[in-house]
């Protein structure tokens, strides 16, 4: 499982389409940065509580450049994302890890395929800089926000 020291796995994600390729170990080589990995696009945990609290939050500026990272296709985080922050004012952005591979990289994955159809990402917030991650914060739980919320990450 990830942890502190580790660096951003080189995979691939997608953001608004599956043309548009981003690199997050490119990405975030320099400077400070967040990852969030969350379970499902739209689901009620992440579009309720998980990620409004990092669009909300007074220190977003400050944490660097800030990604969201869900096991859904490009169309769908496309769409979860402008439905979260309409006019992309916030500056996060929200990418596609279709295959999962991403996860599969950080040993996050779990098997939710009895609610889900598929394995998905646990609930996470990673603080990166100069890619390596320097704080991990996963959930053990899907549904909860304890450890991985802005307010206990930012």
């Amino acid at each position: 499982m990830v942890k502190e020291g580790d660096y951003i796995p080189d995979v691939d994600l997608f953001e608004n389409s599956p043309r548009t390729k981003v690199n997050l170990a490119q990405e975030l080589a320099s400077g400070k940065g967040v990852i969030v990995g969350v379970p499902a696009a739209f689901s009620p945990s992440c579009s309720d509580k998980h990620v409004p609290g990092y669009l909300a939050s007074g220190r977003l500026k400050d944490a660097g450049k800030i990604f969201i990272v869900s096991v859904n296709d490009a169309f769908v985080t496309k769409a979860w994302g402008k439905a979260l922050d309409e006019h992309q004012s916030s500056g996060v952005r929200f990418l596609a890890d279709p295959a999962g591979q991403f996860s599969k990289a950080w040993d996050v994955l779990f098997d939710a395929t009895p609610a889900l159809g598929n394995h998905r990402s646990k609930r996470y917030a990673i603080t990166t800089q100069d890619g390596q991650v320097v704080k991990v914060s996963i959930e053990a739980e899907p549904g909860a926000v304890t450890v991985s919320g802005a307010a206990q990450h930012l």
